[in-house]
């Protein structure tokens, strides 16, 4: 993949090799492979994500990123998961941390 005219090495999944390759602009790209406008909804996942992963070395499986969203919306549980699934149709753990330049979470095929 090509972003600004630089390289970025990405494995057959399409998560980048280096994280350290990660930018604003790379998020773009990787949405626009994965029919995502982001919006500031898309971005305040991809930080959640970034940070968690800051914190932990480790992406968050789908359930804690649906308790921690919904916690922060006041939603319950399947609220939050219907929430996320409308931004990231293929899956919000798979996508958004492909967009926020994470590896695969575990426990996701």
């Amino acid at each position: 993949m090509e972003v600004n005219g630089v390289a970025i090495e990405t494995d057959e999944n399409g998560y980048l090799v280096n994280l350290e390759d990660w930018s604003e602009d790379v998020a773009v790209k990787i949405a626009e492979g994965e029919d995502i406008s982001m919006e500031d909804t898309h971005w305040d996942i991809v930080k959640f994500l970034r940070n968690y992963y800051e914190e932990y070395q480790i992406a968050p499986a789908v359930k804690v990123l649906t308790k921690a969203i919904a916690k922060e919306k006041g939603m319950d549980k399947k609220e939050a998961s219907e929430f996320l699934y409308g931004m990231f149709p293929k899956g919000p753990a798979l996508q958004a941390c492909k967009i926020a330049g994470l590896p695969k979470p575990t426990g996701c095929v």
